[in-house]
């Protein structure tokens, strides 16, 4: 048993899923089970896609939360302490509950499963289930960890699910083609239960057509049941108009930059008619834009202070709708990249993009086993001014003396390295103010 907050996550941390070799949610649902199938007591909504779920989260979440119900909401990663993975109404679980759930789960684990624990990622995905059903939610919000199919969180039948976005990434583990990541995220399409689609490539839309035809999950695609128009971004906010049927939002104010961000607000707004004509849930048209105009979300395309923009633009379409944003809020400065990531990512691309539009380019790494070495990510950069280096508080800090007054620190890679950076640049400003 577990006696502190600390021995406890040191513990889960170091928990694999390739060290766990029983079948895909298979110990997940017998453990559900010994604990009562908390996971069947509350309603939920099951979000998966490469970019955009946790932001689309976010908006729903702010859109609930204003309308009087009390929201779960389970999030991947964290960007300081593990509590912000499973929150009530943006308030985290505290570290006594933490580990009184997680010392059940434990002592089930020793008793039934001869010690065998699964990964991490399900452990925590157990916790928040019994966190959310013994405060009896009004819903939860479920965000998918990787793929979708074989997700810890794809055990539950939700109001309705949402697929946001399809990338190449994760490859070795979901597959190197859009049609077989598709695949995976459209696992979490539950039989008559509606699916929100935010997916534009054609090859990844044709099996997720597919697999909801086969389920009879009704299917609101963005560009036929949706869409979103008239974009316009200002420096500090932007405005679009909203159509669906007969409904119509015009001169929607949205607090979150970038056009991708209008995607992922389409799809909140969406879901939010959805559940208002099924009657599960109600949102008003008032609420709905009051939460749009202040919904914010670290570590998406973050700005702090000194013109520094942190985002967690992980694969190469994150790259791209990053770059979009800087142009449109930022179209006179200059870029100076940060970069340090994963090592199972699209980095060529990713960098190509970066290169393209870089005053400068510098890489580095995150300690962890992963890691790409920050050599081998400035291998892959054309850029006549780029640096590299191991140590990333150092690879930041110079970045930041270096820069011009009106240039643009880009902190970006990694959700891992900008939630190390984040702690680090707030410390910094403290200091510095």
């Amino acid at each position: 048993m577990f006696k502190t907050i600390e021995e406890c996550t040191n513990f889960i941390f170091n928990l694999k899923a390739v060290d766990h070799k029983r079948e895909p949610l298979v110990t997940m649902r017998e453990i559900l089970a010994q604990v009562g199938n908390p996971h069947e007591k509350i309603k939920t909504i099951h979000l998966a896609g490469s970019n955009g779920k946790g932001s689309t989260l976010n908006v729903l979440r702010e859109m609930l939360e204003r309308a009087g119900y009390r929201v779960g909401a389970f999030t991947s990663p964290h960007l300081e302490r593990v509590n912000e993975r499973m929150t009530i109404n943006g308030v985290q679980i505290s570290n006594e509950q933490f580990l009184r759930y997680a010392n059940v789960i434990a002592s089930v684990i020793k008793e039934h499963h001869n010690g065998d624990f699964p990964s991490f990622f399900e452990v925590v995905t157990l916790i928040s289930f019994m966190y959310f059903a013994e405060e009896q939610v009004d819903v939860a919000l479920m965000e998918t960890g990787l793929g979708g199919r074989f997700d810890s969180t794809n055990v539950i039948t939700p109001l309705l699910s949402i697929i946001t976005t399809i990338s190449l990434e994760h490859t070795a583990i979901l597959g190197d083609t859009y049609a077989k990541i598709a695949s995976e995220k459209a696992g979490i399409i539950k039989a008559g239960v509606p699916v929100i689609v935010g997916v534009k490539n054609k090859e990844a839309l044709h099996v997720i057509r597919e697999q909801a035809k086969k389920h009879n999950a009704p299917c609101s695609i963005v560009g036929e049941g949706f869409n979103a128009t008239n974009i316009k971004q200002s420096a500090s906010t932007q405005v679009f108009d909203y159509l669906k049927g007969k409904q119509t939002f015009e001169g929607v104010g949205l607090a979150m930059a970038g056009a991708h961000q209008v995607a992922n607000a389409s799809l909140a707004i969406t879901a939010a008619l959805l559940l208002r004509e099924e009657g599960s849930l109600f949102i008003s048209d008032e609420v709905l834009h009051h939460a749009l105009a202040t919904a914010q979300w670290a570590g998406r395309f973050e700005r702090l202070s000194h013109r520094i923009v942190l985002d967690g633009a992980h694969n190469s379409e994150g790259t791209q709708a990053l770059i979009a944003t800087l142009q449109a809020v930022y179209p006179n400065s200059r870029y100076h990249f940060v970069y340090a990531a994963l090592a199972d990512k699209d980095h060529a691309n990713s960098i190509t993009l970066m290169d393209e539009v870089a005053a400068s380019m510098a890489f580095t790494q995150i300690e962890l086993p992963n890691a790409m070495p920050a050599e081998k990510l400035a291998a892959l950069s054309k850029h006549s001014k780029k640096a590299w280096s191991k140590d990333w508080r150092g690879v930041i800090e110079a970045e930041w003396q270096q820069k011009e007054v009106d240039d643009i620190l880009v902190i970006t890679g990694s959700l891992y390295f900008i939630a190390e950076a984040r702690k680090v640049l707030h410390e910094w400003m403290e200091m510095n103010k």
